[in-house]
């Protein structure tokens, strides 16, 4: 899981100390960019891998639930 930064103050005062340790190294500020590390170092490939290693029957299977869910949600919307 990807560290948590260091929560900003809100007081000009506080922020400006807080910046001065994190730039001399007083205070580590870990780079968050809310990304799983493990996820990230295997790439983008989520739906991409998933879709090549279904069959052309389960990909179909899951269109058809997915159409089934859109046209569902659409016409509880017209109500």
């Amino acid at each position: 899981m990807a560290a948590k930064r260091t929560p900003r103050p809100r007081a000009p005062v506080q922020l400006g100390k807080l910046m001065v340790d994190i730039m001399t190294g007083q205070v580590p500020d870990a780079s968050d960019d809310g990304k799983d590390e493990a996820a990230a170092s295997m790439g983008r490939k989520g739906g991409a891998a998933r879709a090549s290693a279904m069959t052309a029957e389960a990909r179909r299977a899951v269109a058809k639930k997915a159409a089934a869910t859109r046209w569902k949600a659409s016409s509880e919307i017209e109500r």
